[in-house]
């Protein structure tokens, strides 16, 4: 890899500071000696490139912007926006009303919305250049927790990880907090939200194949060891689910390339639970069945690397995070 560029993030001045965040609870931080390094990695030259460290930030989950100019990234709840030649410094994005945005969002296939999950359990559209925030979820879908990872082709359906609310009526609700994480899609035009998967498994890394033809996503559901998730695809309505990988590693966030041709992945080591931070893992490149895997990126990552779809619009280049401690 090459030297970074060494960034500082701006902090929102108080004008830009449109409404008190509501987040519940405080964002990752970086440990010492640890930095956070935006890299783009170059299938032809098969190697990554470092563009951009921070070692006061910690920034997470890169989306690409449809023009393949610049990369956005969230740190402390905000959105940042990062030319994606390495030549530049983060700028804020203003996201209106939502400041504490999490590391799950996407932008649509045409480049025109944001859309964002909030600490406060809901789903959120924003312009993609930036602008107010308009809320997509509604309480009365009985959901307590919402995570978005997904968009149809066509911009009109999210595809997102839900559980529902304590005291709900929908299974698996516990009176102690939202448990039974699930595949559910939104329709945008209705507000119709559908729950696509029925299992007591976590899910999670719901997302659409370039030609809607399919739901990508990660689950426990095949496994009879706690938080041994493997990756999974299904057609939009829940039918003809297909188990892709079935190996010792713990595999999550599957992103289909938008040619379709190439599926990249995070793997974890065995025996590793749910998607922690500062782990060493691996990012691998397969067929969208997920065949033929191979390991492109040792790293020091996990929660934030690659939680959202970052590849590139020309499906030869993706980003990602990595957080290594320095003295390593």
């Amino acid at each position: 890899m090459t030297s970074a560029r060494p960034v500082t993030f701006p902090v929102p001045s108080p004008t830009e500071k449109t409404a008190e965040p509501t987040a519940r609870g405080h964002w990752r931080v970086l440990e010492p000696g640890q930095v956070a390094q935006l890299v783009v990695f170059d299938l032809d030259a098969g190697v990554g490139e470092v563009l951009y460290e921070s070692s006061d930030t910690l920034f997470e989950a890169p989306n690409w912007t449809a023009d393949g100019n610049a990369l956005l990234v969230n740190a402390d709840g905000r959105m940042y926006r990062l030319p994606a030649d390495g030549g530049g410094e983060p700028t804020l994005l203003d996201t209106g009303s939502v400041q504490d945005a999490n590391n799950d969002h996407v932008l649509s296939a045409d480049g025109s919305h944001l859309y964002l999950s909030s600490q406060d359990a809901h789903l959120y559209q924003v312009p993609a250049g930036g602008g107010a925030a308009l809320r997509v979820t509604d309480d009365g879908d009985g959901l307590g927790a919402r995570y978005l990872h997904g968009i149809s082709p066509d911009g009109g359906t999210l595809a997102f990880i839900g559980a529902p609310a304590p005291g709900s009526s929908d299974r698996g609700a516990p009176a102690g907090g939202p448990s039974a994480y699930n595949v559910y899609t939104l329709d945008l035009a209705s507000g119709k939200v559908r729950r696509i998967t029925d299992s007591d498994r976590a899910h999670d890394g719901s997302e659409y194949s370039p030609d809607g033809e399919w739901i990508y996503f990660n689950s426990e559901r095949a496994s009879s060891t706690p938080g041994h998730a493997q990756l999974f695809r299904m057609r939009p309505d829940g039918s003809d689910v297909q188990q892709l990988t079935a190996d010792e590693r713990v595999n999550w966030f599957p992103h289909p390339s938008p040619d379709g041709s190439t599926l990249l992945y995070l793997s974890y080591q065995p025996g590793t639970q749910g998607h922690p931070a500062n782990r060493h893992v691996e990012l691998r490149l397969a067929d969208p069945l997920a065949g033929n895997p191979r390991t492109v990126a040792t790293l020091l990552g996990g929660q934030g690397t690659v939680n959202v779809n970052s590849w590139a619009p020309d499906s030869r280049r993706f980003a990602y995070v990595a957080y290594p401690l320095m003295q390593d």
